[in-house]
């Protein structure tokens, strides 16, 4: 699994570059945000989505997963760079109010950044 984590200040933004965030990835992903929700106490973080063409169920509960862990912080999450596919796949499932869809990386840090 390739990706990619910057910090920004307080915020830290996570870039999956993986055309497919299904099954085969799933689980590897879920341990990656669990390692940087808890082990490095993460609180805004931002998930780039640029590279992701394709996503299933499980990769939408790898997104559900790291949404918990940042929510039970007090923290906050968003979804960047989302293509339709995937943007189709999270509204079909009503997931857009847990999983907030931001166009940029750079109005997902102003958001971001105004929450406290």
């Amino acid at each position: 699994m390739n990706f990619e984590v910057k910090h920004n200040e307080d915020i830290t933004i996570f870039k999956l570059n993986e055309k497919k965030l299904d099954t085969t990835i799933s689980g590897l992903l879920k341990g990656e945000f669990t390692i940087l929700c808890q082990a490095e106490d993460v609180r805004k973080l931002i998930i780039d989505l640029s590279s992701v063409e394709l996503c299933d169920s499980s990769g939408l509960s790898a997104l559900l997963l790291c949404q918990r862990q940042i929510r039970e912080r007090g923290g906050a999450l968003r979804l960047t760079h989302t293509r339709e596919k995937v943007q189709s796949l999270i509204k079909i499932s009503q997931l857009e109010r847990v999983l907030p869809l931001t166009p940029t990386n750079e109005e997902a840090i102003e958001e971001l950044q105004n929450l406290e």
